[in-house]
Order: C-alpha cells, then structure tokens, then sequence
C-alpha cells in the first residue's frame, strides 16, 4: 500500500487477522503479534455487513465491550501497521465505529475499534 516503515498498532481479534482481509485491505500480509486486551470482552451481533462473511453467509459478528473487570481479557493480535493502514482500517470498519488507543497487556499503545455502546470490532 505505502513504502513507509510501520510504525503504530491495531489490536485485531477478528477479520482483521486474516490473511485475505489484510491482502485486501493493506494490499500485504501484516507483521502479527499473540497480545491481550485486558479489562474488554467480547459479546456478538448481527450485521448486514457482508464482507464479513463467513462461507456459510452468517453475518454475526464479534463486539469489543469494555468491562473494567480485570479478570476479563479478549486474546487477539497486534498488527504493525502504517498511518496509511491505519486509514485503510478505518475505511474497512462498519461506520458506526470510531477508532480509539488502549495499553495492551504487553505494555503496547494501539488503536481498537469501539461502537457508540463501547463495542467494536477489528
């Protein structure tokens, strides 16, 4: 997508890890890290968003939702990314959600995306 050198991180728990999703949305596979986002968990909805797909055509989607409970955590990886991917991300997330920092356990500041209610998806 871009020549420049990656230098942010996007938690992902979902699509985003996918090596079609990340041809199709960075244009490359993306350097991938096992990271934790703790005090989140995850809950589950339907979309009419399609590109989300799975082969069976059911659309429910994972929902990142903050719990401040430190015993939760959602498992996922950090993806090293460029301000351009960044872009790229935001293009590909459903509208409804907006692009927020978070700590991971592994000290790292990356950005999720999180819904009006506290739920995202990446």
């Amino acid at each position: 997508m871009t020549g420049s050198s990656p230098d942010q991180w996007l938690f992902a728990y979902g699509a985003l890890q996918d090596p079609h999703v990340q041809l199709d949305t960075f244009g490359r596979l993306v350097q991938a890290e096992d990271d934790i986002l703790l005090r989140h968990t995850l809950d589950y909805a339907d979309t009419e968003d399609t590109r989300d797909a799975n082969p069976a055509g059911t659309t429910v989607l994972p929902v990142l939702r903050r719990t401040g409970n430190a015993f939760d955590r959602v498992i996922g990886k950090v993806l090293a990314v460029t301000a351009e991917e960044v872009d790229a991300a935001d293009e590909y997330q459903m509208s409804l959600y907006l692009r927020t920092a978070v700590t991971l356990e592994s000290g790292r500041r990356a950005w999720i995306y999180v819904g009006e209610h506290g739920g995202g998806r990446a």
